[in-house]
């Protein structure tokens, strides 16, 4: 039993000790990375974002729209380091921003993008935690809108609440889709003159039209889902739609049922996707009954009356 105990002690103290090699390890190497992009920072982003990173470079005197302030915790850290690096990789405009920001893909390699977002990181303030930031979200069925609203921008670094634009959400059945009236009264000043996504909403406005946006979810003609109840019950928009905020563009996670969906549900584990299906709602109505106490409705009329 001494020696069982001692062994046990002995691979304690070489777990402990990996552990701590590992977190040193990974501790130098983002401190290394963070040196490297702070070079890469001031010879190529440095001239527009200015020295500090406050959106005050020389270069950048004459746009329209100053360039963010990237030390700006409040809005940076919630966006995820992909976002910073497609960007660096590809200009404003593969994530709804304004051209001013060029593509430097052929002048840097991604993996010198995300040392200029590790060094990034380190001038937020408040100070930045991993947390913070999830992964993108790509649906694989998102369809391109007439304009690119980037929701990683809105809902996530601003924090517009969902019921900003979608007003109907707690007072009738559909959840409803901002006027460009609404849409207006940010973007007639901000990036009015330099986002021809932007400049896509003042056409629609100048000629009194609405925008043809794309519909994503849906429910079968059959099925009344009114989102009222479920407003007011405090169910949070991303049960049933997912992380919004992180996804550029905005999907279903999957269309339609196929043969891995049966295999999961065969072994018994909780699918990963929102599948929207009558069982999947009725499970969730079961769910917050019996762990918070609700009265979610189970009957079939509810829904199909």
């Amino acid at each position: 039993m001494r020696w069982f105990a001692g062994a046990g002690s002995l691979a304690l103290v070489v777990v402990v000790g990996v552990l701590l090699r590992g977190g040193l390890t990974a501790g130098a190497g983002a401190d290394r990375d963070a040196a490297a992009g702070q070079a890469l920072y001031a010879r190529s982003c440095a001239p527009c974002h200015g020295t500090g990173a406050k959106g005050d470079g020389a270069s950048a005197a004459g746009f329209a729209t100053k360039p963010a302030d990237l030390t700006d915790g409040r809005l940076v850290n919630r966006l995820p380091d992909e976002l910073f690096v497609r960007v660096i990789m590809d200009g404003g405009p593969a994530m709804g921003l304004a051209p001013t920001m060029p593509p430097f893909r052929g002048n840097l390699n991604e993996d010198q993008a995300r040392q200029i977002v590790t060094f990034l990181r380190t001038l937020a303030q408040p100070a930045f935690r991993p947390e913070m930031a999830g992964p993108l979200v790509t649906p694989a069925h998102a369809p391109l809108q007439p304009i690119f609203f980037n929701h990683v921008i809105h809902a996530g670094s601003f924090q517009i609440p969902c019921q900003h634009c979608h007003a109907d959400a707690r007072r009738g059945a559909a959840a409803g889709l901002p006027s460009v009236q609404r849409c207006m009264g940010c973007h007639v000043i901000i990036g009015a003159q330099d986002n021809p996504e932007i400049r896509k909403i003042h056409d629609y406005w100048n000629r009194r039209q609405s925008i043809p946006w794309v519909r994503v979810f849906k429910v079968p003609e059959f099925t009344y889902f009114p989102h009222k109840p479920h407003v007011r019950a405090g169910v949070e928009c991303q049960t049933c739609h997912g992380p919004i905020e992180r996804m550029p563009r905005v999907g279903a996670d999957r269309l339609g049922h196929f043969i891995p969906d049966d295999l999961i549900n065969l072994i018994r584990t909780r699918p990963i996707v929102r599948p929207l299906t009558m069982g999947w709602c009725v499970d969730c109505h079961r769910e917050r009954n019996a762990r918070k106490g609700m009265k979610a409705p189970l009957d079939c009329v509810t829904c199909h009356h």
